[in-house]
């Protein structure tokens, strides 16, 4: 949660309403009888609006043998219906000065508008229409297959990073589905057909798994008649079912992947470890982890990036993070970018000594209070946009993360204390698995045989 809240949560706004959360968002809620429900985060700067609808699935729910179909769904949902046949939709986004888009990742997926507010009831009217009556032929599937297969090679195949991260995911998540990547594996994806494609449209598109989330310029007493109106009118047709993620983690590990590629120019370094989210783990852990990544990733000012990149001089560039946002378990991780001269293997021993000495005895309570002052600092300015906004407490939402949960963050957050901190940073790297990648240039060749 904190790579999205830290960086999006919004301006803390009282309602009057009885369901209205007061914490960050303001948000309010509600759920349709046929099971979806619909959440508000009021924003009433400009007369626009953001509208987002969520999906409970992602490639993390794909049958074996299948990866991709998630996002392969997500490329064909554009495909329209008897109502908006194939471009409508776009054009109609385009004409009425909104502009749209969708994601697929791991938990879940998302489609959304950002559009006037004078123009919400066409939007979901549109967005409704193709949840349940999504038309495909199969020259829709084999023509749309190519075009992710390229995608493929676009985002990851010509991109040596993309590849050193599907290597390190798998190293990483062994049987769990977290180390297949969202896009697929190509030889899995030439075979995905249109029966695959119903197959998840049937079983995951409906509204008892999806997450309707507008934030902009409207009152609940507004939205709610619309939401009633366009997605209330589709039938129940079934209830949430608990989202199946492995949670057996094979004994700890520590995994080394080198990768020499001839697009890299500059060596980098990272590190992935597994951690504990909002959903498997001890919350104590979390929140003191997402404290403590923030303390040694959260910028320029920090100990780590201090000591690395500006006084030893080693790093050209360091940053971490945590990821909590999950399903099943989350991930905590670093990259770093040696100085010019340094190698790879110098710049990873400077980072373990300073990484061990800050745990040791280096963090104090003043850190802890700088890191809680800068969540403070994004929480007053977040809120100016209401796609950042809708895009968060939906991701959360979508995660298994209860609206609760997010408006309440901040108090969680402050009643962390220095020895949680401590504890949490020492227990992630003594009890969990983690995969160091290195990325290098292509070895050059020379008479008598390659040199690094």
């Amino acid at each position: 949660m904190l790579r999205i809240i830290a960086s999006l949560l919004a301006a803390v706004i009282s309602l009057a309403a009885p369901n209205a959360r007061a914490e960050v968002y303001g948000a309010q809620t509600f759920t349709l009888a046929n099971g979806m429900q619909v959440v508000l985060i009021p924003n009433h700067r400009a007369p626009v609006v953001s509208h987002m609808v969520f999906y409970k699935v992602g490639s993390a729910d794909e049958p074996p043998g299948k990866s991709g179909i998630a996002h392969f769904l997500e490329h064909l949902l554009f495909k329209g219906t008897p109502r908006f046949p194939e471009g409508a939709m776009t054009d109609i986004v385009a004409r009425n000065g909104g502009n749209q888009n969708a994601f697929t990742t791991t938990d879940y997926t998302g489609y959304f508008q950002n559009i006037a507010v004078d123009r919400l009831p066409l939007m979901m009217d549109m967005e409704a229409d193709r949840m349940r009556n999504l038309v495909l032929a199969e020259k829709d599937v084999v023509t749309e297959r190519e075009v992710i297969i390229e995608e493929r090679r676009m985002r990851v195949e010509n991109s040596p990073s993309a590849l050193l991260g599907e290597r390190m995911a798998t190293a990483l998540w062994m049987t769990n589905t977290y180390g297949i990547p969202v896009i697929g594996w190509e030889h899995e994806m030439r075979g995905l057909n249109l029966e695959d494609n119903l197959s998840i449209y049937k079983a995951y598109y409906a509204p008892h798994n999806a997450i309707l989330v507008v934030a902009g310029d409207i009152t609940m007493d507004k939205l709610k008649p619309l939401a009633e109106k366009y997605y209330g009118a589709i039938p129940k047709s079934g209830d949430p079912k608990p989202r199946a993620r492995p949670t057996f983690l094979y004994q700890k590990a520590d995994t080394r992947i080198t990768l020499h590629h001839e697009r890299v120019t500059q060596p980098s370094w990272s590190r992935q470890i597994i951690a504990p989210s909002y959903n498997v783990g001890d919350r104590t852990d979390v929140h003191a982890l997402e404290v403590f990544s923030e303390i040694i990733g959260g910028g320029s000012t920090t100990k780590l990036y201090r000591k690395l990149v500006i006084e030893q001089q080693v790093a050209a560039a360091f940053g971490a993070g945590y990821d909590t946002d999950a399903v099943s378990y989350g991930s905590f991780f670093f990259s770093m970018t040696p100085s010019p001269g340094v190698s790879i293997e110098q710049a990873e021993a400077a980072f373990e000594k300073a990484l061990a000495e800050l745990i040791a005895n280096g963090l104090t309570e003043a850190d802890i209070a700088q890191a809680k002052n800068r969540f403070a600092a994004r929480l007053a300015f977040a809120k100016d946009s209401p796609m950042s906004a809708a895009r968060g407490v939906g991701t959360s939402l979508a995660s298994g993360i209860s609206l609760d949960d997010i408006e309440n963050w901040p108090d969680a957050v402050n009643k962390v204390t220095l020895a949680q901190v401590q504890a949490a940073a020492r227990k992630l790297f003594a009890e969990n698995s983690s995969v160091t990648g290195i990325l290098l240039p292509e070895p050059r060749q020379v008479a008598g045989g390659p040199t690094p």
